[in-house]
């Protein structure tokens, strides 16, 4: 009998013996003694019996694994390549019977020298035209800083969001004014700062009418500069 079969029966002898012990203790009246010394008042309260059960694992205990034998390392195995020895050509340098020869070549006669050829006279090459002068491209129209009169002065609204954030500022501005005094072009020389006010100043000079530039007794079209200030104060 093995050890683990000796573990698994000890607990099972040890309940088999409680219960002889606990079966001789009926039959000689050791129970029947103990409830004779008990007081009469406790003779009438159901008596307590305390039993304890024990469970026996039957389950058996898992084997070791047995031992793997370790696989030999494979020993590799080397392959030799036997390099053959490099081939010589033989060169036959003994002149075969079937050789071609070439004849020698004979001299050739003097050549006569050849008269000298006059070309005639060639015509004379007529040169194109010249070609007409291209014209001048138009001249930009003048720069006019001062002098600047209204016949429509240009009146700028303040931005409401310009003045809520308090931006103020000086827009000055290059306008093409054409012969009729008619703004065409309005473009922001100098910035004040600010977009809003840029833009206010710009559609103000589109919408204002300007008296025409005369030069040499007729109206003329120039660039004329045009500065827009924007204060908080009015």
């Amino acid at each position: 009998m093995t050890w683990p079969q000796v573990k698994r029966l000890v607990p099972l002898l040890l309940i088999i013996l409680l219960h002889i012990g606990f079966i001789y203790a009926l039959l000689n009246g050791w129970l029947y003694q103990t409830e004779q010394v008990l007081p009469k008042a406790e003779q009438g309260l159901p008596k307590e019996v305390f039993v304890s059960l024990i469970t026996v694992d039957n389950t058996p205990e898992p084997m070791p694994p047995e031992p793997q034998p370790t696989p030999p390392k494979p020993v590799p195995v080397v392959k030799q390549t036997i390099t053959p020895p490099p081939v010589i050509p033989v060169i036959n340098r003994t002149p075969s019977e079937q050789a071609i020869t070439t004849p020698p070549v004979p001299p050739q006669p003097p050549v006569p020298p050849q008269p000298a050829v006059v070309a005639p006279p060639s015509e004379p090459v007529l040169s194109a035209p010249p070609m007409p002068a291209t014209p001048p491209p138009p001249s930009q129209p003048k720069t006019v800083s001062t002098g600047v009169e209204y016949l429509q002065a240009p009146v700028p609204e303040y931005p409401p969001l310009a003045r809520r954030m308090g931006e103020e500022g000086r827009v000055t501005l290059r306008v093409l004014v054409n012969e009729t005094g008619r703004p065409t072009r309005v473009d922001v020389q100098k910035t004040s700062g600010s977009p809003r006010l840029d833009e206010a100043a710009r559609q103000a000079v589109l919408h204002a009418m300007f008296k025409p530039h005369i030069e040499d007794g007729r109206a003329t079209t120039v660039y004329a500069i045009v500065p827009i200030t924007f204060h908080l104060d009015n």
